[in-house]
């Protein structure tokens, strides 16, 4: 095992997961919304409201793409499985982990959509998303983590021994 990418909503804890993820095994850490900030120069909302959804997503796809590392938890934008390139090349960078939620456990974990970066389409909601996504999070995950009622310490000791 060389990385582990992490994917699943806006919400499922990825970014907080991998940090702790990441001390407990010894990995650097990477958040590829914060590479797309840094190399587009602006931040997520500003990205997709200036470039469209379809834009943001080819911004996605290409900085995932660039992802060159070893002994790294990769935390991913919840689009990240729109880039179906991204994901051939994650999968072969590291062992992609999904964490599954319910929606009504993810509805209690965020916030505003639009003010998060959240990709969506003009009248899609929260659960129009979950249902558009959660098939490709499956398609595309080495390893499901059902996250429901566990704790962040319980969730790190569920993906560890998934992967060890």
């Amino acid at each position: 095992m060389d990385n582990i990418v992490l994917i699943g909503m806006p919400g499922s804890g990825k970014s907080t997961l991998g940090v702790v993820l990441a001390k407990m095994i010894g990995y650097g850490f990477i958040d590829s919304d914060l590479i797309i900030e840094e190399e587009e120069g602006r931040v997520l909302p500003d990205i997709i409201a200036q470039e469209g959804i379809d834009g943001f997503n080819a911004i996605e796809n290409r900085v995932n793409c660039s992802i060159d590392c070893h002994r790294k938890i990769i935390a991913t934008g919840g689009s990240a499985v729109y880039g179906e390139e991204a994901m051939k090349h994650l999968g072969e960078i590291g062992t992609i982990v999904y964490l599954k939620w319910s929606l009504k456990e993810l509805a209690t974990h965020l916030g505003d959509l639009e003010a998060r970066g959240v990709v969506f389409r003009p009248g899609q909601d929260l659960k129009a998303i979950y249902e558009e996504r959660c098939p490709l999070y499956e398609k595309y995950a080495d390893l499901i983590v059902d996250c429901e009622g566990d704790s962040v310490e319980g969730l790190v000791s569920q993906i560890m021994k998934a992967i060890s």
